[in-house]
């Protein structure tokens, strides 16, 4: 299996948010929020109009997580929409919307979410990192945010097509691969540096310029297989 085959494998699964007691603005509103998401917006009614309003997440017709409408909406307001993984009550349902694909993310919201997974590398301060950068010459944009997270007891590695000639570098690791998996994949991969709680993932795909289709997860066992099959296929260091 490759990293695109992992990426249809997600894309396969659609999830179900259901709004119970609301009126339909609620519902308009989380269609808008989720426009970029395989998730399936609906409404229902309770015979009894309680518990008021609520929302519940389901996959293939079992509900896995669920909360008061306004503590969900709140969560969204306060920015929780990339990695969310945190402390806070109300999270559940946006963690469990990892390994849900996103389609049509631009740039800066590829960046945005990257840079979470690397600032909880950085605060573990170490564990491994992998990152796919398409081609060196985007990695030179990122030269030294990556030679500072070297410098920690992270032990990055960084992927690209050579489309320019490689920069200077020391504290990393880099994989120069005339691949067209790596020139179409951007992948932050994160091995949680012993804690199983940390690990997390971004990975995703450009089907049309500049423009990126994927998932974020937590799951282990979906951290360690990207992370063995990038060992595995391009394991060779350039020195």
């Amino acid at each position: 299996m490759s990293l695109t085959e992992l990426i249809a494998g997600v894309e396969d699964h659609q999830k179900t948010l259901t709004i119970f007691n609301a009126g339909p603005t609620a519902a308009e509103d989380l269609r808008e929020r989720f426009a970029d998401r395989n998730v399936h917006v609906q409404t229902e009614q309770t015979e009894s109009g309680r518990p008021g309003e609520f929302i519940t997440l389901s996959e293939d017709e079992e509900v896995i997580a669920a909360a008061s409408l306004n503590s969900f909406t709140d969560s969204l307001d306060e920015g929780r929409q990339y990695i969310t993984r945190d402390n806070s009550p109300y999270a559940s349902i946006l963690d469990h919307l990892d390994e849900t694909m996103f389609t049509s993310w631009s740039i800066q919201r590829m960046t945005a979410a990257s840079r979470e997974i690397e600032d909880r590398a950085w605060r573990v301060g170490q564990g491994t990192l992998h990152a796919g950068f398409q081609t060196l010459s985007t990695l030179q944009g990122e030269l030294d945010l990556y030679e500072r997270l070297g410098e920690t007891d992270v032990d990055v590695h960084a992927y690209a097509v050579p489309d320019v000639e490689p920069p200077e570098y020391s504290t990393f690791s880099l994989h120069l691969e005339r691949s067209d998996e790596i020139a179409d994949s951007w992948f932050v991969v994160f091995d949680g540096g012993g804690d199983p709680t940390q690990k997390c993932a971004l990975l995703a795909e450009e089907r049309e310029p500049r423009e990126f289709y994927g998932f974020w997860t937590y799951d282990e066992s979906t951290v360690d297989w990207i992370i063995d099959y990038l060992e595995e296929t391009y394991g060779y260091l350039e020195q």
